[in-house]
């Protein structure tokens, strides 16, 4: 984790911001507080997941309608894929 000021940051924009785009976390220190930086996820990788977990949705309803289905990932999987969207 780097932890950079205002100004160090204002002066090296490009570098934190790369190190943000690499996953690495950025903290950006000021008087009113501490802020994480992180790259806003784009409209298209939204409606994938919109539409990832919908589709999962339909998928459950026909697994307890008919009781088969191979189409479930561990959930544990699911939870760390959603984590890392967020980050």
């Amino acid at each position: 984790m780097t932890i950079v000021s205002t100004r160090e940051f204002r002066s090296n924009q490009t570098k934190y911001l790369g190190m943000v785009d690499r996953g690495e976390p950025v903290i950006l220190r000021s008087r009113q507080g501490r802020y994480r930086l992180m790259p806003v996820a784009n409209d298209t990788t939204q409606r994938n997941v919109t539409a990832e977990v919908c589709q999962g949705m339909r998928d459950w309803k026909e697994y307890l309608e008919t009781g088969k289905s191979n189409k479930f990932r561990p959930a544990e999987k699911l939870v760390n894929e959603l984590r890392n969207l967020q980050s």
